[in-house]
């Protein structure tokens, strides 16, 4: 008896993991629609740029994200996770004063937290199977990039106490990180 449950969740690991696999190959074609979804989703959130926030003053540099260029697919799977994880942290964080609509914020949230899982997942088969790639280093400044950048955001939200319009800016300033994205999910399609 015990033989045979155990028969059977091995079974059940080996079908996961197999599954599992397949959600990985499929990874382009998956981020790509995340990409668009949570881009229809900013747009909802709050509509067109309200007049009065033009006269904000920003400090970010989209420039040198949008220099990010990885060689490994690898990399940039990891490079992705950690834009969503930036991104995910950013949006759960005082929205008290975003005049925006709830639901299209949960489902922003939701599409990101979603998406960082099922990368988290293929990046740990990844490593189980001890898969390394030459350019580490390459990989360990465009983090740094990343979290600049991503502090840089966070900065200016508590500089301008996370007031509409700062929360307007930022919505505005996303939008262009998911030109980013996209830049990096090109690369994950072979």
């Amino acid at each position: 008896m015990i033989s045979r449950s155990l028969l059977q969740f091995c079974l059940m690991l080996l079908f996961t993991s197999k599954i599992s696999c397949l959600d990985c190959n499929r990874i382009y074609v998956l981020q790509t629609r995340v990409n668009s979804k949570s881009l229809e989703h900013l747009e909802k959130m709050g509509g067109n740029f309200p007049f009065q926030c033009l006269n904000e003053r920003t400090a970010f540099k989209p420039r040198d994200i949008l220099k990010i260029r990885l060689s490994q697919q690898e990399y940039a799977k990891e490079a992705i996770q950690q834009i969503l994880q930036e991104l995910f942290h950013i949006f759960n964080n005082n929205l008290t004063q975003a005049a925006w609509n709830e639901t299209s914020i949960k489902e922003f949230q939701n599409g990101l937290h979603q998406q960082i899982e099922k990368l988290g997942t293929c990046l740990s088969a990844e490593m189980e199977k001890e898969i390394t790639y030459p350019g580490k280093e390459n990989l360990l400044l465009t983090s740094l990039k990343l979290k600049r950048y991503f502090q840089t955001i966070n900065d200016f939200l508590k500089e301008k106490q996370y007031s509409q319009c700062a929360w307007e800016i930022i919505r505005a300033e996303i939008s262009r990180c998911f030109l980013m994205l996209n830049i990096l999910t090109k690369g994950l399609q072979n």
